[in-house]
């Protein structure tokens, strides 16, 4: 019995196809940065791969954080 794994950069992206899901991903970056993160917008992705074998994914978010206001 094989187990599949989910690449973190795949997920992410399934993830930030539909704005309701952004509060999954502030959840994580900001347990992980110890600091209240909020997702504006995604400015820019790059690749739109659905595969297992994908091997890049780019997206650039703009967030606030507590120090951004």
């Amino acid at each position: 019995m094989t187990k599949k794994l989910i690449r973190f950069d795949w997920a992410v992206k399934k993830l930030l196809r539909n704005k309701a899901n952004f509060v999954v991903l502030e959840g994580f970056l900001s347990e992980l940065l110890f600091d209240d993160i909020k997702i504006q917008r995604i400015l820019e992705s790059e690749s739109n791969q659905e595969t297992d074998e994908d091997k890049y994914n780019r997206v650039d978010i703009l967030t606030q954080n507590s120090k951004t206001g």
